[in-house]
């Protein structure tokens, strides 16, 4: 009890002193900045933008512009930030300025060690300087086929409960697919299998995984107060403050992470010991021949000069960083891409057809026989498929998996801004003065939706934006409005976003932009390269003994999360039920 005392005390010390100090700052510098009013004395409007918030923020945007002051924890005036110009100084040209706030790199150093998302400085670019070779085009390419079993396991686990007969069966996709995501990202980072896809295989670092990201969602509230935490108390009194604090977020959380860690820490001593005797681990290291991400990693870190080479701790800090990063957002998408192919039947059809005339002319010219739904694309072939790369990036653009993230000002700055906005005392402003600490959140969702970019209609889905009249993909602009034929694809006057991947923020920019995108793509590409052919997919339609029919909602609470709306669900349960049947002639498209 005297332990819980004084966190309670150190807690509401803590909010003693951001009182005090807002009261100190009668004028605050970004009083002359417009924005929505505050809602709650402790949320400030954060509830609203975290929490199923996917209207709210759009409406931040369409009403005071790219630049927008809200209230977060306790009153804090924070930027939200969707404006091109100053997401391209925040990212790219002053990155060293506005870094990754305290509480993000604090708690992910926690969680996962120190890897890529819990350093800054040269730690971070020592540690990314090491593995963008490993995630490079190459790489890639070796990875493709030796993965492609997975695929093809989790289309017949499906099949399986498809009757065989051509009716429908509804199946709930989210947790095949997230087991089928998680059995990827393993294999292709570790080489090592923890046999995902087969439910009667219970695995403790599976169950770990699969609770992260619940389990810090359900902390999100406490997380600012992570950094005065950290500083204050040492690791006994922390575990203790655990032990003693009710409720079992806390304690969840921190079980997952003894569980992620020990087993980390054995694959990695194993796989060391394999690749020092030039062996591998397990089946599935016999199969990836050292072709995953931790046995590249670990050959190009011995070979490095003793300055750029990483230590144990950073290096498996990695492992866990690239497994929870490559998991969750991608299962995540890959749901979203077969709602979404659920609803819009001709869409379905045609990028089935594209699948199988690419597949039967690669049967042609490489003179395979068998059915030409089990022919396997080479990486090439299947990453330049027109129509499947206008799904995939128009689904990443519209609904980014993880739609807000946040800086600091680690120094006093003045951010330039392509729109100016209005003031409180009505002029137009084109630049703002970001005080020293100031943090930022970075709008993936708003930018990706700008009407100047991406059009009038840039918060509809619309695969053929990416794609000439004759079906071809469109080249994207160059920054200064020119492309080969005339089209500008996200890119207005010059104006474009600093993003990696086609243009928008859903993999961000810069030296902290996702270094695992062309993974993820990838996964996407050949997940659906693999069910669509054999599988059809639509919306519920069957209903309940009370006749109402399932609804999928997503919500977008940080992460984006699909429920069943009332009456049928319970607006809380994460589900992706879809009908399934084995394919017909008559889903093709008829040329």
């Amino acid at each position: 009890m005297p332990l819980l005392r004084v966190c309670g005390s150190s807690i509401f010390a803590f909010i003693i002193w951001r009182l005090i100090k807002r009261l100190r700052a009668l004028h605050s510098p970004l009083t002359h900045i417009l924005g929505p009013k505050k809602e709650h004395w402790l949320k400030g409007n954060y509830h609203r933008i975290f929490q199923d918030g996917l209207r709210y923020n759009l409406d931040l945007v369409q009403k005071y512009g790219g630049a927008v002051k809200i209230y977060a924890l306790l009153g804090q005036e924070q930027l939200y930030i969707s404006d091109p110009l100053a997401l391209h100084h925040i990212i790219v040209k002053e990155q060293n300025v506005y870094e990754e706030t305290d509480m993000f790199i604090m708690s992910n150093r926690l969680i996962f060690g120190e890897g890529l998302i819990a350093t800054l400085g040269e730690q971070h670019r020592k540690q990314r300087k090491m593995l963008n070779p490993v995630f490079s085009l190459a790489n890639m390419r070796g990875l493709l086929p030796v993965i492609q079993p997975i695929a093809d396991q989790l289309r017949t686990i499906l099949n399986a409960k498809i009757p065989a007969d051509g009716s429908v069966v509804e199946v709930n996709l989210l947790p095949w697919l997230s087991r089928g995501a998680l059995e990827y990202i393993c294999q292709a980072a570790l080489g090592h299998s923890f046999n995902a896809l087969d439910a009667t295989k219970g695995n403790d670092y599976l169950e770990a995984i699969r609770r992260l990201a619940p389990s810090t969602l359900r902390l999100i509230f406490l997380r600012p107060f992570i950094p005065m935490i950290v500083r204050r108390l040492s690791l006994y009194w922390r575990n203790k403050m655990m032990d003693w604090v009710p409720g079992d977020a806390l304690k969840d959380l921190r079980h997952v992470v003894n569980v992620m860690d020990t087993t980390s820490k054995k694959i990695f001593t194993e796989k060391r010991a394999a690749l020092e005797n030039e062996g591998f681990v397990g089946i599935a290291g016999n199969r990836m021949q050292g072709k995953d991400i931790m046995s590249i990693m670990l050959q190009a870190n011995a070979s490095s000069s003793s300055d750029d080479r990483l230590t144990d701790s950073e290096l498996l800090g990695q492992m866990n960083t690239i497994i929870f990063a490559g998991f969750e957002t991608t299962a995540t998408a890959i749901c979203r891409i077969f709602w979404i192919l659920a609803q819009k039947q001709d869409v379905q059809a045609r990028l089935r057809s594209a699948i199988r005339k690419a597949k039967r002319d690669y049967a042609d010219a490489q003179g395979l026989s068998g059915p030409w739904e089990d022919v396997e694309l080479p990486y090439d072939t299947l990453m330049g498929l027109p129509y499947l790369d206008a799904i995939v990036r128009e689904t990443l653009r519209v609904y980014p998996p993880t739609s807000l993230l946040s800086r600091t000002a680690r120094q006093a700055s003045v951010l330039p801004l392509h729109h100016p906005i209005r003031s409180a005392s009505g002029e137009m402003i084109s630049s703002i003065h970001v005080p020293e600490n100031t943090t930022l959140i970075i709008s993936i969702l708003a930018s990706n939706h700008n009407k100047e970019i991406w059009g009038e209609d840039a918060s509809e889905w619309r695969a053929e934006r990416w794609l000439s009249p004759s079906g071809e993909r469109l080249p994207l602009g160059d920054g200064e409005g020119n492309s080969t034929n005339g089209v500008s694809l996200g890119v207005k006057n010059g104006i474009k976003y600093p993003g990696v991947y086609g243009l928008m923020m859903t993999f961000l920019g810069g030296g902290r932009a996702c270094i695992g995108f062309k993974f993820a793509e990838m996964e996407i590409k050949q997940v659906l390269a693999t069910l669509i052919p054999q599988i059809h997919f639509a919306l519920p339609a069957s209903t309940d003994r009370n006749g109402h029919v399932k609804e999928i909602y997503w919500k977008m609470n940080g992460l984006q999360v699909p429920v069943v709306r009332p009456p049928a669900g319970d607006n809380v349960t994460a589900q992706v039920p879809l009908d399934l049947r084995k394919v017909r002639e008559q889903d093709f498209v008829v040329n």
